[in-house]
C-alpha cells in the first residue's frame, strides 16, 4: 500500500487556491446565480424533444460546432471565422490565458469583478493586477492603462456589464483601453442581453479585441454554452489549445434552436427588464437599503444591517441571494437576481420583515 505525500506534488499556485464557492443551500427561491427564472418556452421544449430523438448519442459531437456557429454568425452579422464555442464562456477565458500568457505574466482588471479571471489565472501561475473601481463603480482608462503597462500585463479583462456591480463601464473609457492597450482586451458581455450594449460591431476594427458571450443567463445555464468573437488569428490560436469535442452535441443543438427561435427568449428578457425596474424602485423605498443602478439581470444593494444576518434570514425563509461582503469594497453588500414577479415580491416582503 503506497502513502505518497501528495501536497508536495501539487503545484504551489494550485495548492494556495480556494475552490470557487457556489451557495448550494436548498431554498425554494434561488436568486443568487443570475439565471433566467423562466424555463424554456413550450415551443422550444417541443423542438428540444423532437431533436433529442434524432441525435446520435453514440457518436462524437461536431468538433467545430458548425451549425451553432452559423446561427450565431447570422444573428450577429459576422463570418464564422470570428467565432469559437466554449463550454461556458469560462472555458474561453482559460483558452485566452493559455494562448497569451506564460507562468509569471500578469493580467489586469477592475475590482471588484468576476472572480474567475483571477482564479483561472492563479491556477496557471499568472498574476492578477487589480485596479479599484471608484464610488460609481467605474474606472479611469488612464489608470488601468498605466497599471497594465507598469506590470507588463498581457490581457485586460472588462466585465460589461460588470459582475457583481451590475453597471456598464463608461463607453469612452472602455474604447480608450481598447485603442491604447498593446495587448489583448477582453470585453466579457455575459449580461449583454440585459444591457443591450456591445462592442461586437468593433471586432473588425481592433484585432486585439475579444468579446465573450454566454447563453447561461438567458435560459440554458444547465447546458454550459458560451462563445468568443475575435480576430480570425486569435480564433485560430485558441483552436490549438481547445480540447477536441469541448462542446457536446445536446448543448450545440439546443443552443442553435434557442438562437434561431429567439423571439420567445426575448419575451422573457423583456419581462426580466420590467421586473428589474420595479424591483429597483421597491428597494429604493426601503430605508435601510442602498440599491445601485443595474444594466444587468441582478441588483447590487448595500444594507445598514450586517449582510450575513440578512443572508441567513432570507435563506431561513426559503430565499437564496448572494452575500458579497467578504470583499473590502462590498462590505454589507448583497446581490439579488431579478426573478419572477412572485419571487421578487416574496424577496421584498421578507427583506422588509428583517429585524436586526
Amino acid at each position: 500500500m503506497s502513502s505518497v505525500e501528495l501536497t508536495k506534488l501539487i503545484q504551489g499556485n494550485v495548492l494556495s487556491l480556494k475552490p470557487y464557492h457556489v451557495e448550494s443551500t436548498d431554498c425554494e427561491i434561488k436568486l443568487h446565480a443570475n439565471e433566467n427564472p423562466f424555463p424554456p418556452s413550450k415551443e422550444l421544449l417541443e423542438l428540444f424533444s423532437t431533436s433529442i430523438q434524432k441525435l446520435q448519442l453514440n457518436r462524437y459531437p461536431d468538433p467545430d460546432s458548425r451549425a451553432l456557429k452559423d446561427s450565431i454568425a447570422d444573428r450577429l452579422g459576422l463570418e464564422i471565422k470570428h467565432l469559437v464555442i466554449g463550454n461556458g464562456s469560462d472555458e474561453i477565458i482559460l483558452f485566452l490565458l493559455q494562448v497569451f500568457c506564460r507562468e509569471g505574466d500578469t493580467i489586469a482588471f477592475p475590482d471588484p469583478t468576476f472572480a474567475m479571471y483571477s482564479i483561472i489565472a492563479q491556477s496557471l501561475g499568472i498574476k492578477s493586477v487589480r485596479i479599484s473601481l471608484d464610488s460609481y463603480w467605474d474606472f479611469s482608462a488612464d489608470v488601468i492603462l498605466q497599471s497594465a503597462e507598469e506590470n507588463n500585463s498581457k490581457i485586460i479583462f472588462l466585465s460589461y456589464p460588470n459582475n457583481p456591480t451590475g453597471n456598464c463601464f463608461s463607453d469612452t473609457q472602455v474604447k480608450k483601453v481598447i485603442e491604447s492597450f498593446q495587448g489583448i482586451v477582453v470585453i466579457d458581455e455575459a449580461y449583454h442581453d440585459f444591457s443591450r450594449k456591445s462592442f461586437v460591431n468593433q471586432i473588425e476594427e481592433h484585432n486585439n479585441l475579444v468579446v465573450l458571450r454566454s447563453l447561461s443567463k438567458i435560459g440554458l445555464a444547465a447546458l454550459r454554452v458560451g462563445f468568443g468573437v475575435a480576430d480570425p488569428l486569435v480564433i485560430n490560436e485558441i483552436n490549438k489549445v481547445r480540447l477536441p469535442y469541448n462542446s457536446n452535441t445536446i448543448s450545440q443543438v439546443f443552443a442553435e434552436h434557442l438562437i434561431i427561435n429567439f423571439e420567445a427568449v426575448q419575451t422573457q428578457i423583456d419581462s426580466i427588464l420590467d421586473e428589474r425596474q420595479r424591483l429597483l424602485g421597491e428597494l429604493h423605498k426601503i430605508e435601510s437599503v442602498t440599491a445601485f443602478p443595474s444594466d444587468s439581470n441582478f441588483i447590487l444593494f448595500k444594507t445598514k444591517h450586517p449582510a450575513g444576518s440578512i443572508f441567513a434570514f432570507l435563506a431561513k425563509n426559503g430565499i437564496l441571494v448572494r452575500n458579497l461582503s467578504s470583499h473590502p469594497k462590498l462590505n454589507n453588500c448583497l446581490r439579488v437576481t431579478v426573478g419572477t414577479k412572485s419571487e421578487n415580491d416574496r424577496f421584498l416582503s421578507k427583506l422588509k420583515d428583517f429585524k436586526s
